[in-house]
């Protein structure tokens, strides 16, 4: 199964687990009813952004609808690529306070991704393998190269950027359980069956 099938596969299993349709899943998504069933079918290929505002809408991490991460010493799977940034999971760990996912991730130069507000309590940390990254609050964004790391709430809109040229590295994701999933507005939701 390919990326795409396995991603969509997940995404609808997903949605019909919290009882919503595709319509309101596109509401708390502002994704597009239609690009939300092409995702599902498998039929369109999934942008970083996309599956961040999916899964935050779902108040679920990102590696809910990736595939599982693979043995050490396995080919890598592929990656899921945004405006600037491509990222490839390497490892899910949850216990009974939060998902840490951690991704390879690339920064395109020149490039800057906008990613929106994560899941409430969301944490992200980025160890820089090469290049210089410039990551976190618009307003507020932290500088690290090669062997730095920087830190910041993701529960807020955040960018990524690499201005001097390509940065490889290394994201941690931390996402509470339970967390109560967010639509692109940023307003709350709280799903129950009916809602």
């Amino acid at each position: 199964m390919g990326l795409n099938e396995d991603v969509g596969r997940r995404l609808r299993a997903l949605r019909r687990e919290r009882d919503l349709s595709l319509s309101e899943l596109s509401r708390r998504s502002r994704v597009g009813k239609g690009t939300l069933s092409e995702l599902e079918s498998g039929a369109r290929n999934p942008t970083l952004e996309t599956l961040y505002a999916l899964t935050t809408a779902l108040g679920l991490p990102l590696s809910a609808v990736l595939s599982d991460p693979l043995p050490p010493g396995d080919p890598a799977p592929p990656g899921v690529s945004g405006s600037a940034v491509t990222a490839v999971l390497l490892e899910r760990h949850e216990d009974e306070a939060a998902v840490t996912d951690v991704f390879r991730v690339s920064i395109r130069a020149g490039a800057v991704q906008e990613s929106e507000a994560h899941v409430p309590g969301t944490q992200e940390s980025l160890m820089v393998l090469t290049g210089t990254a410039v990551v976190g609050p618009p307003d507020d964004t932290r500088t690290a190269g090669p062997g730095a790391c920087a830190h910041w709430r993701a529960d807020a809109p955040h960018v990524y950027g690499a201005p001097d040229g390509d940065v490889e590295g290394v994201l941690f994701v931390r996402s509470p359980v339970g967390g109560a999933p967010v639509g692109a507005a940023g307003q709350r939701f709280t799903t129950r069956p009916g809602d």
